[in-house]
This record gives C-alpha cells, sequence and structure tokens, in this order.
C-alpha cells in the first residue's frame, strides 16, 4: 500500500487513484532563462523517482511536466544576450534535457510551454471574469480577486490576513486588494505580447500551469508537485483559480521536496550561491549527483558540498564493486526478501534513503556469498542490478564507471594501462622496490590500484 505525505493535509495518507490504476502527475518545471543548478536537479530527480514507482506498481501514469518559456527573467536575459526570448529558450530547454539525460531521468510523458497554451489560458482568465473572480485594472492587467475565494490559503494552512504581513500595493499596480495576483500582464512596449480581450499583453506565471494541467489532465487529477518555493504563492495561487474556475477541487495529493542547500541558505540563482549540473559534471561522474540526491528521502533538504559528492561517490563505489567481474543469475524471484524491504521503503513516501539501506544491506550478503554460494552470489548482483535500476543508478558497467567517477587526473587510461603492465613486470622480476613505486606514483596521481586473483583493476580516488 502506497502512502504519500499530503502538503495539503499535512499527514501521510492512503494513495487511492481518482481512476482505478491510472496516476495523472503534474509538476511545476522550470522558468528556461538560464542553465540549470542543483536546486533543479533535486526536484528533477526526486519526480523522476516518483514517477519510476508509480510505474513499477504497476500505475498507468501520465506524468506532466511544463516550461515556463515567457517570463520578465527571459525577456530580461533575452535583451542581455541580443536574441529574442524564443532563442533563447529553444537553447535553455535543449540544454537542460542534455543535463537530465547525463542526470539519468526518463523524460515526462508531456512538456507543455507557456507559450503554446495562450488561447487555453485566455479563456481561463475570461471564465474567472465572468465569476467575478477576477477583474481587468486600470493599467490593463487583469488581476484575481483573492478575497473572493473562501479557502485561500488553505495549502499553506495560512489565513489570509496573517499572510498579507508586509504585503503592499506598488504604485504601478492597480489592483484592489494588497493579496489580489496577476493573471494577465498587459504589454509593454517592444516586449512579447498576444492579442486578448483585455489588449495585448502575456500570461501571469501562476495562470500558465493552471490552463496546461487542466488541458494536459483535466480540471481535477491525482498528484502535483514541486520544488519547497512554490508552496506560497504559485500553488496557493494555482489552487484559488483553478477551483474559482472549475467549480471544483483541483488536486488531491501535493507534494513538495526539499531544497539544495548551501550553508543555511536555500540554493538559488538570485542569491547567487549556486553551482550548475554542467559546473559539477565537469569533474564528478552525474551518477554521484543522482546518488547524492537520492541518498535522502525527497521531502528532506541536502547540504551541497564537495565533502557530500565524495561521500556520495564511495557510497556508489560500493554498490559498483560488489558487481565488479561478478556473473550474474538470468532472473531474481519477485518476491525475494529484499526485493520486498525495497518496496516496503518506497511506498512509505518514496524513501529513497530506505531503499538505499536495502541495497547495502544486499551488498554484504552478496560479498559473502562470492566466497560460499557462486549461484547465490550471481541471484543476488542481479537483484542488486535490478533495484538501482529502478532507481536510476548503477547504470554503467562497473569497470567503467570504478575508471571515470571523477576527472581529477591527466593521465589517460592508455598511461594507467602502460604503467599498471609495469608494474606487473616488475613484480614478476621480483623488484618489488619499482613496483611499489609505480604504485605510489599513480595514487599521487588519484589512481587506486585493486590487485586480486583475476589481475590489477584501478578506480579513480
Amino acid at each position: 500500500m502506497l502512502k504519500i505525505h499530503n502538503t495539503l493535509t499535512g499527514k501521510k495518507e492512503e494513495f487511492v487513484p481518482i481512476e482505478p490504476n491510472k496516476v495523472g502527475m503534474y509538476v511545476c518545471g522550470n522558468t528556461v532563462y538560464d542553465y540549470c543548478h542543483l536546486g533543479h536537479a533535486r526536484a528533477m530527480i526526486a519526480f523522476d523517482i516518483i514517477a519510476r514507482h508509480l510505474r513499477y506498481l504497476g500505475f498507468d501514469l501520465t506524468y506532466v511536466r511544463n516550461f515556463t518559456d515567457v517570463d520578465d527573467k527571459i525577456i530580461k536575459r533575452a535583451a542581455e544576450n541580443n536574441e529574442t526570448p524564443d532563442q533563447l529558450t529553444e537553447r535553455m530547454i535543449a540544454a537542460q534535457r542534455e543535463d537530465e539525460q547525463k542526470l539519468g531521468n526518463i523524460l515526462p510523458d508531456q512538456e507543455p510551454r507557456a507559450t503554446e497554451f495562450i488561447d487555453e489560458i485566455i479563456v481561463m482568465v475570461q471564465t474567472l471574469i465572468d465569476k467575478d473572480f477576477a477583474y481587468q485594472g486600470e493599467n490593463g492587467d487583469v488581476y484575481f480577486r483573492v478575497e473572493h475565494f473562501a479557502a485561500y490559503g488553505k495549502l499553506n494552512n495560512r489565513k489570509l490576513e496573517d499572510m498579507l504581513a508586509g504585503a503592499r500595493i506598488d504604485v504601478e499596480e492597480a489592483k484592489h486588494h494588497a493579496a489580489d495576483f496577476v493573471l494577465w500582464k498587459s504589454a509593454k512596449e517592444g516586449e512579447i505580447s498576444w492579442d486578448s480581450p483585455w489588449g495585448k499583453g502575456r500570461p501571469g506565471w501562476h495562470i500558465e500551469c493552471s490552463a496546461m494541467a487542466n488541458k494536459c489532465l483535466g480540471p481535477h487529477f491525482d498528484i502535483h508537485g514541486g520544488g519547497p518555493d512554490l508552496k506560497f504563492p504559485h500553488h496557493e495561487n494555482e489552487i484559488a483559480q483553478s477551483e474559482a474556475a472549475n467549480g471544483k477541487e483541483y488536486v488531491n495529493y501535493w507534494m513538495h521536496c526539499g531544497a539544495v542547500r548551501m550553508g543555511k541558505e536555500k540554493m538559488s540563482k538570485s542569491l547567487g550561491n549556486f553551482f550548475t549540473v554542467r559546473d559539477v559534471t565537469e569533474k564528478y561522474n552525474p551518477e554521484i549527483i543522482r546518488f547524492l540526491m537520492i541518498s535522502s528521502q525527497y521531502r528532506s533538504p541536502i547540504d551541497y558540498s564537495e565533502q557530500a559528492l565524495l561521500d556520495a561517490k564511495v557510497g556508489l563505489e560500493r554498490l559498483y564493486t560488489a558487481l565488479r567481474d561478478q556473473p550474474m543469475a538470468d532472473s531474481v524471484a519477485a518476491d525475494s526478501e529484499f526485493t520486498q524491504r525495497y518496496k516496503a521503503a518506497m511506498n512509505d513516501n518514496f524513501n529513497t534513503s530506505g531503499a538505499i539501506a536495502v541495497l547495502f544491506d544486499l551488498v554484504r550478503e552478496l560479498n559473502k556469498a562470492k566466497k560460499t554460494d557462486e549461484a547465490q552470489a550471481q541471484r543476488l548482483a542481479k537483484e542488486l542490478l535490478e533495484l538501482g535500476g529502478l532507481l536510476g543508478i548503477l547504470q554503467q558497467t562497473p569497470d567503467y564507471f570504478l575508471k571515470h567517477s571523477v576527472k581529477i587526473t591527466g593521465l589517460s587510461e592508455e598511461d594507467i594501462e602502460r604503467l599498471i603492465e609495469q608494474r606487473k613486470q616488475a613484480r614478476l622480476e621480483k623488484n618489488f622496490a619499482l613496483g611499489d613505486e609505480i604504485r605510489d606514483q599513480l595514487l599521487e596521481q588519484g589512481i587506486t590500484l585493486l590487485d586480486s586473483r583475476e589481475g590489477t583493476s584501478w578506480t579513480r580516488s
């Protein structure tokens, strides 16, 4: 029985889909004006894991994640780059997909873009105006009337007056209430815009997700997810405008992943304390990033540091080392102890840290079986590979990963193999001093030698 922590209720609940065996899941994606940083990677990997497990349980999942491809930041960055917003967003979407491929993510089933849903957005805004949930201000912008939606604040369990602490109405705004939010922005000179009943303009940030989710999954669906900073105001506003327009409950289960922190602050572009996925994969194998992100349960924050990456590297190397040169069985029993424990951990609100603990227990049994029961070792190795695959790890050959976990040496593989052969010859000639010298030379370059009956292998350390 799958249980999910529902942000809306603040409780862990049994998951019951609206339609038996089918699941609709919408996740708020990125505003594509720059490269993805590790905070983005956290959310992308978290919901990839969730999607994988839902499918593993047999659900027919439709996974939708949007791109925000029109926004103040996009317009500003495109102007700085002397390119059009379309050119900028196309480059950034292509870059994100490259990053996700490196990280081992399976792309969502649908990836709608805001600019492809202008008609649907206009229809929803007009519906809200017709129902007196929205109005056009004197500045041409269209706003949502928060006071007309009695349930406003239910996702964050806060009253409207509490959320207004410190809020103000800017001079250039024409909204009636400090909490009212924009649905449609009137066009400024030279900005990208579309025709609408309220004049030329473009959608506000919040309305795009409501319109896209409604079109892709319907007015009422199972799961809506995103990063921790989206609970308020974005998701609160989504609920208000969607339920006001459609007259029914919007989403049954709300899920929010934890942040990646640098020190005590959330990693973000606005704070300037971020590392892009591309920065980190210049040095570390991308699967190490994935392993770091799933080592904690998806709701937990992750403290990013060089040491955290190195710890993840060591853990992943332990799994790969157990598989190195180990033959595997053709199949394993679906009801084995380790598989059942893995499933139980993941059914407990997608507890990946618990699932990884099962993998390490499996490795201990595998290493024991190698000495006493080769058939059992083969079954355990196959099970380790299969369970790791459900988490999107152990997707490289052990030999490749152990040689390419980090990029800290100037030595090529040919150089390393040549030195290993020289060491082998020295040892055959009883010249152990030379053999040790070569070993130490490689160690200084970040290369650790592993001697066994089958010969000498190596890893980058």
